[in-house]
């Protein structure tokens, strides 16, 4: 660390460009003493000293304030550090005042000081100084034309969580708003769960939470996201990937729903990198390929659309772009098309003045290119649930040549890219106003269901369902408009109209017939619902519904129903077992099935018998703890495994297996009469993430946690259990060791049909190691070829190699899993 220099308060004139940059000696006292306490600042060492002496080593064209910051706080940077901090601030102020002109940017240097002081000596795993990373974050918030109580928040939002700062401390310095904002930004990692997946679903539950009172909390959250994953090669592979999944699944969605189109397109090609390497690498060759010939062709159709526009005096401007890679790879995985198949790769966009010179062009461009029938979308008259709006068409040049048109108006541009965002530059004080409101009715609809969420596993599935829709526009039979997710049911339908109509439902019209309730809907339906007092939700209904209201009314209401039944099933079996065994019940007190319902991780005498009716738990068991003995048969001690294990901290656990040759591949947390399967439907493999779900009389299904079945069955958390992968098995070379278990896994490769492809695939299968059970191949209707493997894997990561190895073959388009063998 550099030497640290003693700095003069009167040394030269304040920089009139940074306000309120001088530190109070106090100030400085606290720092010294709160530094050295943290490990920041050597015992000893002088940061301030007598105001007569001067600085020595900071350069002298440095400004009072940062030179002082310098020497004080920012101990152990070089001066090329200093330099860019410096410069960095002076950028983030001149945004501030070009987007907010009349804002107050002395809370700002504030909280710049304070922030200096606080992260003081932190590194990031780049290497650079830590205080980079909040003034990034500030940078973007800027950008978006945030308000300075924002910004400052934005500096510190790390400080409460990497650092001894108390959010009173925060809000003492800087204001119970600038507090709350910080509050809700802070993670929650002092907090110990279970397991990952509980951790991060309460921290967005927190954030959510919190971003409904203020949305600022959000929006710089996704700030802080958006910096971290520019940086995010500097850490270790697997972190890479946790965090970039965690960005596709749940932060580029918030993004979207926000309306944030900007942010949202560069947090998703940023953790396309990482997520999936060769295809990103595969992808952005293939567009590189098309670059040159199809920015030749866009800026030959931006000359035809603006002398259009200046032959019929309509006042606009008109940008292109290629379409982003995330976004390209979505259409292939689906569609299962090349890149140059891809209809939206090509796009332009006008900006228009007024809606009438929107329609306008529409009517104009239709006649000069002849349009993609289904491809016209008025997002204008309709906006979408994230009040995006405009007009979009697919035109097909001279030469087969398709491409995008997207018109709208200044107004929603701004929305489109900026989002929520997009209000604050006009805001003249922090209130939200009531289209900041309507965008936000859906957050506070999701927080209401939550509170009938239990379990984190079930918020975070009904989150994504929430975050990423795509609609339909339905109708009432009196014309009001309805949306709904692509492919909605009549159920649907009846639980957005109220939960009383969806749970009685027994029939619907649409467009005046008669159709089965598990129809999908269309733009246009006009829908007619028929009830049945005293008709209640089947089971059934959530293997068509969409929406997440739908999904989650009748999640509760066959919760409730199955627990009621569960607890008085659970009730008969141990009164059974107790007088199979000559024992009283009507001698234990509900402290008794409390005290024994704690041992199992639940906390009522409810719990305990309706994991009993489940199938969860032994009567045998549970009547042996109520009186100890009164089974005549001893427990098993706990095994070594199940003392450490901070999973359940249940008291045995056993390894019984349905599968293979006998191997104890799994483990599960339960009782020692549970016998556990792997699931047809999903098929897991070593090295999944998995879940356990007691089944009726077939003991534990396995599931993989991404199962589409696990979806309905998160909704029973009473019938769930904690299973993991059993400790794996000594080296395979060594000769003592018992052999892995394999898992038989269906690969199906989409490629060219050529001669000699077969082959290749067979040999790059057999010098993995890898034995074939099966293969099928056969060709397609558009001259491509579709083969079929079922080998031997071990586990993920042997999968994994595998299919990336598949991947490399010349002609391959497509490798991917099929679950169900």
């Amino acid at each position: 660390m550099a030497p640290v220099h003693p700095v003069s308060s009167e040394a030269a004139t304040p920089d009139t460009d940074l306000p309120g940059q001088a530190n109070s000696a106090l100030e400085a006292e606290e720092f010294t003493e709160r530094g050295t306490e943290r490990g920041i600042v050597p015992s000893g060492t002088e940061v301030f000293a007598e105001p007569t002496e001067t600085v020595s080593s900071v350069p002298p064209d440095l400004p009072l304030g940062t030179e002082v910051l310098a020497a004080a706080y920012l101990s152990g940077f070089s001066d090329t550090e200093i330099k860019t901090v410096d410069n960095d601030f002076r950028t983030l102020l001149k945004t501030v005042r070009a987007n907010r002109p009349v804002d107050d940017l002395e809370v700002i240097c504030a909280a710049w000081r304070f922030c200096l002081q606080q992260h003081a000596g932190q590194k990031r795993a780049s290497g650079e100084p830590y205080i980079i990373h909040p003034l990034e974050v500030a940078q973007v918030l800027a950008e978006l034309k945030m308000d300075s109580t924002a910004i400052a928040a934005g500096l510190l939002h790390d400080a409460v969580e990497d650092t001894d700062v108390t959010s009173p401390e925060i809000a003492k310095r800087f204001g119970d708003q600038v507090a709350h904002i910080v509050e809700g930004v802070t993670k929650l990692d002092k907090i110990k769960f279970a397991n990952r997946e509980d951790h991060q679903a309460e921290n967005i539950r927190k954030m959510l939470l919190a971003m409904v009172d203020d949305i600022r909390v959000v929006i710089i959250k996704l700030a802080d996201r958006l910096h971290n994953m520019r940086t995010l090669e500097h850490l270790k592979p697997e972190k890479q990937q946790k965090i970039a999944r965690e960005t596709l699944d749940i932060y580029a969605p918030l993004a979207h729903r926000l309306g944030m189109g900007k942010l949202r397109g560069e947090l998703e090609d940023l953790a396309f990198r990482y997520t999936d390497p060769f295809a990103y690498s595969q992808v952005t060759a293939e567009v590189d390929a098309l670059r040159g010939e199809g920015e030749i062709f866009l800026h030959k159709i931006v000359g035809e659309v603006e002398a259009k526009l200046r032959e019929h005096h309509i006042k606009g401007r008109v940008e292109s772009r290629i379409k982003r890679l995330y976004s390209i790879q979505q259409k292939l995985e689906s569609q299962k098309i090349p890149v140059d198949q891809v209809y939206d790769l090509l796009a332009i966009r006008v900006i228009c003045t007024t809606v009438g010179d929107c329609y306008a062009l529409l009517g104009l461009l239709h006649s000069v290119w002849r349009p993609v029938p289904g491809r016209i979308k008025d997002f204008i008259a309709m906006p979408r649930p994230n009040l995006y709006q405009s007009l979009h068409t697919t035109l097909i040049a001279p030469g087969g040549h398709q491409f995008e048109v997207q018109i709208r108006t200044e107004e929603m541009h701004r929305v489109a890219e900026e989002g929520i965002a997009a209000h604050w530059k006009y805001k003249a004080s922090d209130s939200v106003t009531a289209k900041d409101e309507a965008r936000l009715a859906w957050v506070r609809q999701l927080m209401e269901w939550q509170r009938e969420m239990s379990d984190p596993n079930e918020f975070m599935s009904t989150l994504k369902i929430d975050l990423y829709p795509e609609e339909v526009y339905t109708f009432t039979p009196k014309g009001k408009v309805v949306v709904l997710p692509k492919d909605a049911s009549p159920i649907d339908f009846a639980y957005t109209i109220h939960t009383e109509v969806g749970n009685t439902t027994v029939g619907a019209k649409v467009n005046g017939r008669i159709v089965p309730l598990r129809t999908k809907l269309r733009n246009g339906d006009i829908v007619e619902i028929t009830t049945q007092t005293g008709h209640a939700p089947s089971r059934d209904w959530l293997s068509f519904t969409k929406s997440s209201r739908a999904r989650n009314k009748i999640k509760h209401w066959i919760n409730e129903h199955q627990r009621e039944r569960a607890i008085e099933i659970g009730r008969k079996l141990l009164e059974r077992e107790a007088r199979k065994y000559k024992v009283s019940l009507h001698k234990f007190t509900i402290a008794d099935y409390e005290r024994v319902a704690t041992e199992y991780g639940l906390g009522t005498e409810a719990e305990l018998l309706g994991g009993i009716g489940f199938g969860k738990y032994s009567t045998r068991q549970v009547l042996n703890k109520l009186e100890p003995g009164s089974t005549m048969a001893a427990e098993p001690a706990p095994s070594e495994s199940a003392v450490g294990n901070a999973i359940g901290q249940m008291s045995d656990v056993v390894k019984r297996v349905f599968f293979g040759k006998g191997s104890d591949s799994l483990q599960v947390e339960g009782q020692d009469d549970l016998l556990v399967y792997r699931a047809r439907c999903c098929n897991p493999i070593r090295g999944e993430e998995i879940i356990g779900y007691v089944t009726r009389g077939k003991g534990v299904a396995v599931h993989a946690r991404s199962c589409p079945n696990v979806q309905n069955l998160l909704y029973e958390s009473d019938r769930r259990i904690q299973v993991e992968w059993a400790a794996a098995p000594a080296s395979p070379g060594d000769a003592k060791s018992p052999k892995p278990t394999t898992y038989p896994v269906r690969l199906t490769v989409l490629c060219e049909d050529r001669a000699g492809l077969l082959k290749e695939f067979t040999a790059i299968i057999a010098d993995d190691g890898t034995n074939i059970r099966s293969v099928d191949s056969k060709p397609t209707p558009d001259g491509q070829a579709l083969v079929d493997f079922v080998v031997e894997t071990v586990d993920v990561r042997h999968l994994n190699r595998l299919v990336l190895n598949l991947r490399k073959v010349p002609g391959v388009r497509e490798v991917h899993r099929v679950q169900k063998i």
